[in-house]
């Protein structure tokens, strides 16, 4: 099953402002997967590349989310509150196709994803580098808003062994299934010096969620 080359670009109004989808399209997919962006960054992560590239292969389109804020040219993400509201005001346009869509992202977009699910019927959730709690302030948990993610939906987190705002091992137990990325930072990144190289450890993010979207 072929992808498309180049995304289909989609401007979605929001009562934010404009937010844009990036089609990264399959034919004859089965279900979307909808990504956000992090805080520090827009949907050129290079998760969130390599997913474009490497999961309509297999029958699943991705959506690649901009939050109107990003689109705008802002340095600075809103507040958890208005990145919701936006992400429920382009909902529509994810469900157009009346496919399931699996809501996702990486860190704050990944939050958005949790916090949303439920009411949005998201068909599951993929939580790339959830963001557990700030760098060195373990004591200020969001592991409720990841427990509480789509009222008893599949729940795939993703986490890199060396994040700092979250080691695999810091997780709780229940609702979720965690896959960790060795020597990856926040954004993915491994260090030179380390014995997995950085396709090694993008390959392990593709192909454990595309393992984990065919079995939804």
């Amino acid at each position: 099953m072929s992808a498309t080359a180049d995304p289909r670009t989609e401007t979605v109004p929001t009562s934010a402002g404009d937010a844009r989808i990036h089609w990264y399209e399959s034919p004859g997919a089965a279900l979307v997967l909808a990504l956000g962006h992090g805080a520090g960054g827009g949907v050129e992560a290079r998760d969130l590349v390599a997913l474009a590239a490497a999961l309509p292969a297999g029958g699943v389109t991705v959506a690649l989310v901009e939050q109107p804020w990003r689109v705008a040219g802002k340095k600075l993400a809103p507040a958890p509150k208005r990145l919701d509201e936006a992400w429920r005001e382009l909902w529509p346009a994810l469900r157009a196709a009346g496919r399931p869509v699996v809501a996702g992202g990486r860190s704050a977009g990944a939050r958005v994803a949790c916090r949303t699910a439920h009411d949005l019927g998201a068909h599951a959730v993929l939580a790339l580098s959830f963001p557990l709690h700030p760098p060195g302030r373990p004591e200020n948990s969001r592991a409720a808003e990841l427990l509480g993610a789509g009222g008893g939906v599949p729940v795939l987190v993703v986490q890199g062994a060396a994040d700092p705002f979250g080691r695999p091992a810091e997780f709780p137990d229940g609702g979720h299934e965690l896959v960790e990325v060795p020597f990856a930072d926040h954004g993915f990144a491994v260090p030179k010096r380390a014995p997995v190289g950085q396709d090694e450890a993008l390959a392990v993010i593709t192909g454990r969620t595309a393992a984990w979207l065919r079995g939804l």
